[in-house]
């Protein structure tokens, strides 16, 4: 029996015909329509993988800033689900069309399970702020231990906002593709942090996304409380407010309470004294480079600064995650302040 031409309707029907019959051999050339019989595998269950999603790992790409490293897998150890913020870049969505920034950080927050067990756990979150320039280059590093606050670059810490490629352009050239979302990413390895030193290692866990806002008064600003820590042995930290305080009587409590010693109290009112001084100076440098920042600034930026937006981003909740419909909160960090959505 001749073998039909590539192509022919014949060839077509015996195809169609054949489609659902996978385990048999097509007859090769020159052998007869009857062929060898094979003994068929064991019939088998298809194995289905589930597709990947287009942003489906954008969450992860979003640096987690200020995660203490031996806590990062800790992270990573519940499926967690952040299809809200995949919905979010579709039509019809908050940020979709739109230019986004996005960082990550965690949340430390007691959830409870479905046996009821409560636990401490480190919830991811991501924030989008949509802005058509980087909302800053620096990072913040401050935490109750350090005395002062530091903001530098980001590149001294090894992060920058770079890129994010959905899983469906990967296999394109990435010069050529106009992105709108970036990440915040951070390039430190953890392999290498044995060769750090301590006080750099925790750099990192004191690290917060900066952001200065030009058009409003900084919080900061207006503050009138400064943090002490005097060098006495051990070093004396407290809180001196120069507006609700007296100083005189301030001091006095603290040799009341033992904590001061009678001979140091000149010396304790003089640097308390001083560091009033450097807050109010501090505070009077950061009102006139803002108010000069306002006057050099064009209108296309002062409007570009009117219309940024801040969304917070929590995991769906899903049936093998805990339950955090009570701990979600506004609140991003003290430079951000409050999100104007939650989601």
């Amino acid at each position: 029996m001749r073998k039909p031409k590539r192509g022919s309707s014949s060839s077509s029907k015996r195809k169609k015909e054949g489609s659902s019959t996978t385990s048999q051999k097509q007859p090769s050339k020159g052998s007869t329509s009857r062929g060898k019989r094979v003994k068929a595998p064991p019939s088998q269950e298809p194995e289905f993988f589930p597709e990947k999603r287009n942003l489906e790992d954008l969450w992860q790409a979003a640096f987690p800033v200020g995660t203490e490293w031996d806590q990062l897998d800790s992270v990573y150890k519940f499926n967690w689900d952040f299809s809200n913020l995949e919905n979010a870049f579709e039509e019809g969505g908050e940020l979709y069309g739109k230019k986004v920034y996005l960082f990550g950080c965690t949340e430390p927050q007691l959830v409870f399970f479905k046996n009821g067990e409560g636990k401490v756990i480190c919830i991811p979150v991501v924030v989008a702020v949509v802005s058509p320039f980087p909302p800053s280059d620096k990072i913040g590093v401050k935490s109750v231990q350090r005395e002062s606050e530091e903001i530098l670059p980001m590149k001294e810490m090894k992060m920058a906002w770079v890129p994010y490629i959905p899983l469906e352009d990967r296999d394109s050239q990435v010069d050529r593709l106009k992105s709108q979302i970036f990440t915040m990413s951070c390039t430190q390895r953890r392999a290498a942090l044995r060769h750090l030193k301590i006080d750099r290692i925790k750099k990192y866990e004191y690290c917060l996304p900066y952001f200065y806002h030009p058009m409003k008064e900084d919080e900061l600003e207006q503050d009138t409380v400064v943090q002490i820590m005097y060098p006495t042995e051990p070093p004396i930290v407290c809180d001196f407010d120069w507006e609700l305080d007296e100083l005189e009587e301030f001091v006095s409590d603290k040799i009341k309470d033992e904590v001061l010693a009678e001979d140091q109290k000149d010396a304790f009112k003089d640097f308390i004294k001083e560091k009033v001084r450097e807050a109010k100076k501090a505070q009077r440098e950061a009102r006139e480079a803002r108010k000069k920042a306002v006057e050099e600034m064009d209108e296309e930026t002062k409007a570009a600064y009117e219309n940024m937006r801040f969304y917070k981003f929590y995991p769906v909740q899903t049936p093998d995650a805990p339950d955090i419909s009570q701990v979600k909160v506004p609140f991003i960090n003290r430079y951000y302040g409050k999100a104007h959505k939650v989601l």
